[in-house]
């Protein structure tokens, strides 16, 4: 990224057809310029895949819970349609009310999305945000349309570079960047309260299902043969209950809430770069704002460490 000598800057300067768009795209200006640092255009890696940590854990939740069943009796007598249609029927019918039937399918989108969750590195991304920051101090915020391109894949960071580009006012950029930043975390806060709100009311829907159950075993004592599925319901309910809402649905909630964090998170350094780029300042303050933000296990030294030296 560093131009290795005065030599090389000139050049830079004189031809900005070859050397600014090396430059800005991370191409060393000498032989002798180190080569480990990202390009500004290339897409941070993914952290992720799938959330092993989600899979083993309802994996190993329900491993335990069926070896109870299985050690004790036969798993076939843990099975009861009536009991299966009140609580998860009555979750959904519960839930959908309590919101709507657009949040509803959000989050049951959102929990499915975590499961197979990719984030970006977020001190993968600082360096990207410093190295766009660089190329634009040294050859100008409109040369980063060379790398608009390259930033598709990531679609908040080629709206942000985009808006730099155009010229936009600094203040008018953080404005539009952090309303986005604000709805996107509105969005998946909703989606975390519909999960929150349907494990909470799949115990309740047990109960109810545990109620209905005994009030039939009650009414039917005069029938011996109508005993025993009216309490199967009445407790196999509350089984189903306890398992959906404190197994699944509180998890995937807890779930949805960090990957909105991480997402959060990832916006913010972004959001930080575009505005500090667009008001043409330093690059090793914006690494302190971007190190203000990032957590203490994440902060990067990438001028003191990482970055090339001139003349090096």
């Amino acid at each position: 990224m560093a131009v290795s000598s005065d030599t090389g800057g000139a050049r830079a300067k004189a031809n900005p057809g070859t050397g600014t768009r090396a430059a800005v795209q991370g191409e060393p200006a000498a032989a002798g310029a180190p080569t480990g640092a990202t390009a500004p255009g290339r897409s941070v890696r993914l952290r992720g895949g799938l959330d092993v940590a989600t899979l083993v854990g309802l994996a190993a939740a329900a491993g335990v819970i069926l070896i109870a069943i299985t050690t004790g009796g036969s798993a076939r007598a843990f099975l009861d349609p009536p009991s299966l249609l009140i609580v998860l029927g009555g979750t959904l019918a519960v839930t959908t009310a309590s919101f709507s039937l657009g949040d509803v399918a959000v989050a049951w989108k959102n929990a499915a999305a975590v499961l197979v969750h990719q984030t970006l590195d977020p001190k993968g991304v600082a360096r990207q945000v410093l190295l766009l920051a660089e190329a634009a101090r040294r050859a100008g915020p409109e040369t980063l349309r060379n790398v608009l391109p390259e930033l598709r894949a990531e679609p908040f960071l080629h709206r942000s570079v985009t808006l730099i580009t155009e010229g936009l006012p600094p203040d008018a950029i953080e404005r539009m960047l952090t309303g986005e930043v604000e709805a996107t975390a509105g969005g998946h806060g909703k989606s975390a309260g519909v999960l929150r709100r349907a494990s909470e009311v799949a115990p309740a829907m047990g109960l109810i299902g545990t109620l209905v159950g005994l009030v039939q075993m009650l009414g039917s004592l005069s029938d011996p043969s109508a005993i025993g599925p009216a309490m199967a319901l009445a407790l196999l309910t509350t089984f189903y209950g306890a398992v959906l809402g404190n197994v699944v649905l509180s998890p995937l909630a807890a779930k949805v809430e960090r990957a909105a964090e991480e997402d959060a998170l990832v916006k913010t350094l972004y959001t930080i770069g575009a505005v500090s780029i667009a008001r043409q300042e330093n690059p090793r303050r914006l690494e302190m704002l971007l190190n203000a933000v990032l957590p203490p296990g994440k902060r990067i030294q990438y001028f003191d460490r990482e970055a090339p030296r001139v003349g090096a």
